[in-house]
């Protein structure tokens, strides 16, 4: 049901009844009541609900909403690329004039496709919009660039800079022109088009040059260097030489590093809590290697990384202080290493793990570890394994008191059911702080009666804070999605297709490493 357009029939209703009091006529008190005799600062406040988009249809009602559509205060985080939701501007001049009418001072955040990186663009930007703080530059589908010779302004305030890559189109050109301007940069991405081809297909070229981009970029926080096919450790080692400030380096599916520069990293920036290098090609001998009892590392993600078992025992029995781990999709970690780490290793601070498609832990040497420190975790995943089943997941629910993230589950169809009435009623009553969860299980393996809407009302009423509920297509996916949209909660439940949970949501810097 449109809400918004039941309140306003509503209120139309209203205004046109007629009512008898002592024998008399009398209009309703909202007879005079309109929508445009509301204060614009109400207006204002609505508006700043709506997208872009919708803002810009609102500004063809009326003059008033014209105006308060081009209020720069409905215009400070705004996204110009149309393919992800943001506003489609069909010509630089267009955007030139959004600048100076609707950008100004108040912006912070922008996104510009590569048909709107233009010199002028860049130069309107700097002029105009001094408080400007974020960008991101979406080169990525580029065949060539504008020419930028003639570039003398650049947005000097950047905290926070997002370049997506184009695989064939190198950057120095317009990099040279900028490293003057982004010395105050605190957050960097650089995105690549991760796609998983042979190399010998491919030829791969190295599109900007990090080595020059570190002399320019001292004061960096937050590296994120996300699916870049030329990226390894040589990139890595030139931002750390220079980055003595760096706090979180993140080289997630950068497949050409291996763990090479890593002793030298930990040595430069003694500042560094947060390593994530998923699906990187570490090689143990050198993960080994680092000093990890010296290291301040608080948060480490090596999923599908192939490192040894006697490598992921000296690790995490030698890091002192980790509280959050991503470890899936290693056949390597076993019971041996989960056992060493609870005798071994400092678990104390723990406070998120992610063991997907660890098939070769046993669900005994789960429940052992989850009896000893499952009360202190805010977030667990265990995803991806067929024998770890509702039976696991209920014996350890009453432990998991503090969880705000679990996810649960594999799409690989079971010879066995899930009862998910009896599951959504332990994590009800057990996980009242619940914020995120998943359930992963095919469902034709979901076994649920009649009854199934009680279960789902106790997990609704008992988990306030429950935002997200993903779940795979299928039945009780429908049951439960119209249960929480009786309720107003529309946007809670999910499918797994559109939507995955991640512990993730628990780093530290998490804020900080959104991109797109």
């Amino acid at each position: 049901m449109d809400l918004s357009a039941d309140v306003w029939g509503q209120a139309i209703l209203e205004a046109s009844q007629v009512y008898l009091s002592d024998g008399t006529a009398v209009r309703s008190p909202f007879a005079n009541t309109t929508i445009e005799k509301m204060p614009d600062k109400v207006l204002l406040n609505i508006f700043s609900y709506l997208s872009h988009r919708e803002i810009c249809r609102m500004a063809t009602v009326c003059k008033k909403w014209r105006v308060i559509a081009y209020d720069t205060r409905l215009w400070k985080n705004v996204s110009l690329r149309p393919e992800i939701s943001g506003l489609h501007v069909g010509s630089l001049e267009s955007l030139l004039a959004l600048i100076s009418i609707r950008f100004g001072p108040t912006l912070r955040y922008i996104e510009l496709p590569i048909e709107l990186i233009t010199h002028t663009v860049l130069h309107e930007l700097a002029s105009k919009c001094p408080n400007l703080t974020h960008m991101l530059l979406d080169f990525s589908t580029a065949m060539q660039l504008h020419d930028f010779s003639e570039m003398q302004a650049f947005p000097a305030k950047l905290k926070y800079l997002c370049i997506c890559l184009s695989e064939v189109i190198f950057m120095e050109g317009f990099m040279r022109k900028i490293y003057n301007f982004i010395n105050g940069l605190e957050i960097l991405h650089l995105i690549g088009t991760y796609e998983k081809v042979e190399e010998e297909e491919e030829e791969i070229y190295e599109v900007i040059n990090v080595h020059k981009l570190k002399q320019a970029t001292p004061n960096l926080r937050v590296i994120n260097l996300y699916g870049i096919n030329f990226v390894d450790d040589s990139h890595i080692e030139a931002f750390s030489s220079n980055c003595i400030q760096l706090e979180c380096l993140a080289v997630n599916f950068c497949a050409k590093v291996n763990g090479s520069c890593l002793k030298n990293v930990f040595a430069r920036s003694k500042r560094l809590r947060c390593l994530l290098m998923n699906q990187t090609n570490l090689v143990s001998e050198h993960v080994m290697q680092v000093e990890w009892e010296k290291t301040s590392l608080q948060e480490l993600d090596i999923t599908a990384t192939d490192l040894s078992t006697e490598c992921l025992i000296d690790m995490l029995t030698r890091i002192p202080s980790l509280r959050f781990l991503a470890a899936g999709q290693l056949n390597s970690f076993n019971d041996s290493v989960l056992k060493a780490y609870m005798e071994s290793g400092n678990v104390r601070n723990l406070i998120a793990l992610d063991l997907d498609s660890s098939d070769n832990l046993t669900d005994d040497a789960l429940h052992k570890f989850l009896s000893r420190f499952g009360s202190q975790l805010w977030g667990l995943g265990l995803s991806g394994m067929p024998h770890i089943t509702d039976q696991l997941w209920q014996s350890v629910l009453p432990i998991l008191t503090n969880a705000k993230i679990l996810i649960m589950g594999t799409q690989e169809r079971l010879g066995v059911n899930i009862h998910v009435d009896q599951l959504m009623d332990g994590i009800a009553n057990n996980v009242p702080n619940l914020e995120r969860l998943e359930l992963r299980w095919d469902p034709e393996n979901l076994r649920f009666s009649d009854k199934s809407q009680k279960a789902i009302d106790i997990l609704r009423v008992k988990c306030l804070k429950l935002r997200c509920l993903t779940l795979s297509d299928g039945r009780y996916y429908e049951t439960t999605k119209a249960n929480f949209e009786r309720a107003d909660r529309t946007t809670v439940v999910r499918t797994t297709t559109s939507c995955r949970v991640s512990n993730y949501y628990l780093l530290y810097n998490y804020k900080d490493l959104i991109f797109n």
